[in-house]
């Protein structure tokens, strides 16, 4: 089997350090891994697949000579846009996890579960969706496939880790009173309606980012959508209420049957014995958890449920690695282009 040489680039972020938790799981055919960082970062030796890895200061130079075949990156959006094109440039595929490339025409917007195809047309970049649609799309797809959605609605309650480790921190340090420094307001004991900045429309750059990236992955302009973004005090995972309002008749049993059998999705709803998703029980786990499905009588064919997935695990790290996984089984990695 051909092995590949892999760089993960923000290799000591929170999404960094998942994206090497899930590669060593995966166990991907990989033969060298070479963790990227900042320059106050560079020299710092980390202990990785069972031995010591010295993170590399992230620079075109330092690119060079490596025969890197796979690039995850994890470093914001700013660092996204100067080096994905550089690592291109050399003939690597670049997984980014920012919302740099999301709306390039040119670049696919990959959640696997439901268009894995749209890889083999990447030239060498791929957008890895946000964290909030990844999780409603794995969801979303195959009932768009049965009953083909008319229009959705999100109402999503976003764990702070969502805003990095100055919103994880803003919520640690509120329970003990200190002021914030990430968030506008305390997290603690509070829900705030502000994800990422405000535009001119009213909506925030979060829910513009699912009204946008829903319509790409499922490749469907028609589709009405709408969402409203909410942080709220939990650590991990994200939470969505979505109302959908389908083109044909169904039924909650046939949901509810449709995504018992869809890949990566769990059904938890049991509401007899106080059975749905929580992000307690989704914390740290790969899949997309959906309950409460039930019907919206308001419209002729509307369906409510709500689903739970890890936003740094599905939603950010295991999302990208496989695309890279992905991509290797689609024979997709094509160098220089």
């Amino acid at each position: 089997m051909k092995k590949y040489n892999v760089a993960v680039v923000g290799a000591t972020g929170m999404v960094g350090n998942k994206f090497l938790e899930v590669l060593t799981e995966k166990q991907l055919p990989v033969e060298n891994y070479y963790l990227f960082a900042s320059a106050k970062s560079a020299g710092k030796v980390i202990d990785f697949m069972g031995k010591p890895h010295e993170i590399i200061e992230l620079s075109e130079k330092n690119i060079e000579g490596k025969n890197i075949d796979i690039a995850l990156f994890s470093a914001g959006g700013d660092v996204s846009k100067q080096f994905a094109p550089i690592f291109a440039k050399h003939g690597i595929l670049v997984v980014d996890n920012s919302s740099a490339w999301r709306r390039d025409p040119e670049v696919p917007l990959v959640v696997p579960e439901c268009n894995a195809e749209d890889i083999k047309w990447h030239k060498n970049i791929i957008a890895n969706p946000n964290c909030s649609t990844i999780q409603a799309m794995v969801v979303l797809k195959p009932l768009h496939e049965a009953f083909k959605i008319k229009r959705v609605i999100y109402s999503t309650y976003q764990a702070v880790s969502g805003a990095g480790v100055k919103g994880f921190n803003d919520l640690k340090g509120g329970i003990c009173g200190e002021a914030p420094q990430k968030f506008p307001y305390p997290i603690f004991g509070n829900c705030i309606p502000h994800i990422d900045v405000f535009m001119d429309n009213g909506y925030t750059k979060e829910e513009d980012k699912m009204i946008f990236e829903t319509k790409k992955i499922l490749n469907d302009q028609s589709i009405k959508v709408t969402a409203t973004c909410v942080r709220v005090p939990v650590y991990f995972g994200h939470s969505e209420s979505i109302n959908i309002e389908f083109e044909k008749a169904c039924t909650p049993e046939q949901v509810k049957e449709i995504l018992a059998n869809a890949e990566g999705v769990v059904v938890q709803d049991d509401v007899k014995n106080n059975v749905y998703p929580m992000a307690l029980t989704a914390e740290n786990k790969n899949e997309v958890f959906v309950g409460r499905i039930r019907r919206d009588d308001t419209v002729e064919n509307g369906i409510n449920l709500w689903c739970v997935a890890d936003n740094i695990r599905k939603g950010a790290a295991t999302n990208a690695v496989q695309i890279a996984e992905k991509a290797i089984a689609l024979d997709a990695i094509k160098g220089k282009i």
